[in-house]
């Protein structure tokens, strides 16, 4: 088994990993397959028009994280990497304007000139939300489909499967777990458990990094996977600096104004009673409220728990002199127990519940910080363990669908934990009772057995108890 480190870090949008980029992934995709689908079709003057339909989670809370509008920018033909550093509404609101997109359907080699077709799209009719019962395979479920006149030509189900991460009807069927995995074979070091990690470090005398960067370099280049972990973390950077230079109203029904500049106001001027609680907080909210706002995060591994690694590995390169070997060993190391979490159970809200993103974030966050404190394999493995069994059970219940209640807080209180797991590790010796593949066994579990309507659907928990006044 083998998940990048490259994969699961991702530079992106807000403001979620599986409602906004997993769509706006899928949009593009079938945008590809329309130009493929032309090549073969070029002579047909009939009129065209696309249509997708949001099932399940997509429907429920699609209005609130923006998933409506990331299926209109994909069919337009961008990506999130690409809007980054783009002025998302500013561009959204030209290219809603229009009442068709265009494909380009041939290209000739000998003259380089292409052809574009133009395809009939309304996004205020052509996005639809369907509050039925969703498709079976998985919760966040959508069905593009190309039609001539009434009749379906072209159709593809995608599913968003958590961080960013999109597969097809076909392939969620032909695999055990709905994840597209590399092949491992090629990897010296390709582990598929924590135990067989542990297992594999002790045999070698590798850190859990070591063997993780050697893995990668299977599929890129040193100097490449070098650039894109510095990358990652200048990116993590940006949106904890950027979050604590805003301030305002977040987007939404909800009216949330900013927090995180003037706490870290508070905190700025020498203060006793200052603790590492409040910085935390301060960088965690700081990214979590860039991500509400639909401005560039990087999922780490959702969106919905994007502060939790960036907060403390922000912490740890300025509060404790990090250095930037100290940030590519943090993300390898939150790589490998992230892909492991991945691999062995879910990082889907939707899927899950919130124990998949902000508990998987918190071990990934606690082992990185365990590992560039010096701490062995095991007491990593340790780390990663304590944090994740304290978030089981944890429910996504965002009010209104908006990614702002209670999951920016949470992703304070995920760092929290995550530093504090890393502590508790750091002071054993690595030995422990409950193994970290049994309390990933245990998240998967607790998952299935929870109800829909505490899993990114907004029907239960906090979402429904607001009391108007």
């Amino acid at each position: 088994m083998f998940i990048s480190t490259l994969d699961l870090f991702k530079v992106g949008i807000g403001p979620s990993s599986s409602h906004t980029m997993g769509p706006m992934e899928a949009a593009v995709d079938f945008r590809n397959r329309m130009a493929e689908w032309m090549n073969d079709h070029s002579d047909d003057d009939q009129p065209y028009r696309v249509r997708c339909t949001l099932k399940g989670s997509l429907a429920f809370t699609g209005k609130g994280h923006a998933t409506d509008n990331a299926v209109v920018l994909g069919l337009h033909g961008y990506q999130p990497k690409s809007l980054a550093s783009v002025n998302v509404p500013e561009k959204l609101k030209a290219i809603q304007e229009k009442s068709a997109i265009n494909v380009v359907y041939r290209t000739t080699d000998q003259t380089q000139s292409s052809t574009q077709f133009s395809i009939h799209f309304q996004h205020d009719q052509d996005v639809v939300f369907d509050f039925g019962e969703p498709l079976s395979e998985h919760p966040n479920g959508m069905i593009f489909e190309l039609l001539q006149q009434d009749t379906v030509v072209l159709s593809e189900t995608y599913f968003s499967i958590g961080g960013g991460f999109i597969t097809t009807l076909s392939d969620i069927n032909a695999l055990e777990a709905p994840l597209k995995i590399l092949d491992a074979e090629h990897c010296p070091y390709g582990f598929e458990s924590a135990k067989t990690m542990l297992q594999m470090s002790r045999t070698n005398g590798l850190s859990i990094a070591e063997m993780k960067y050697k893995n990668e370099l299977s599929y890129y280049p040193q100097e490449e996977l070098d650039s894109q972990l510095d990358i990652l973390w200048q990116a993590m950077k940006n949106c904890v600096e950027l979050g604590l230079d805003a301030e305002g109203e977040l987007p939404g029904e909800l009216h949330i104004q900013r927090r995180a500049r003037k706490l870290y106001e508070q905190l700025k001027p020498t203060d006793a009673s200052c603790t590492v609680n409040d910085w935390l907080c301060a960088y965690a909210m700081a990214v979590n409220e860039e991500n509400a706002a639909g401005h560039m995060v990087v999922t780490a591994p959702t969106n919905g728990a994007a502060g939790v690694v960036p907060s403390v590995l922000y912490y740890f390169m300025k509060h404790e002199s990090g250095t930037i070997k100290d940030a590519r060993e943090f993300l390898l190391t939150a790589g490998a127990i992230g892909g492991l979490i991945k691999h062995k159970s879910s990082i889907s809200g939707a899927e899950v519940g919130c124990q998949g993103e902000v508990g998987s974030a918190a071990a990934m966050a606690a082992a990185g910080l365990c590992a560039v404190r010096g701490g062995s394999p095991e007491q990593v493995e340790n780390a990663a363990e304590i944090a994740l069994e304290h978030h089981l059970g944890m429910t996504c219940d965002p009010v209104a669908g908006l990614v702002q209640v209670p999951c920016i807080e949470r992703n304070g209180f995920g760092a929290i934990k995550a530093f504090t797991a890393a502590n508790l590790a750091l002071r054993g010796s690595g030995q422990h009772f409950m193994p970290l593949d049994n309390c990933i066994e245990a998240m998967k579990q607790t998952g299935l057995e929870m109800s829909h309507k505490y899993k990114e659907t907004s029907l239960g928990g906090l979402a429904v108890s607001i009391t108007e006044c």
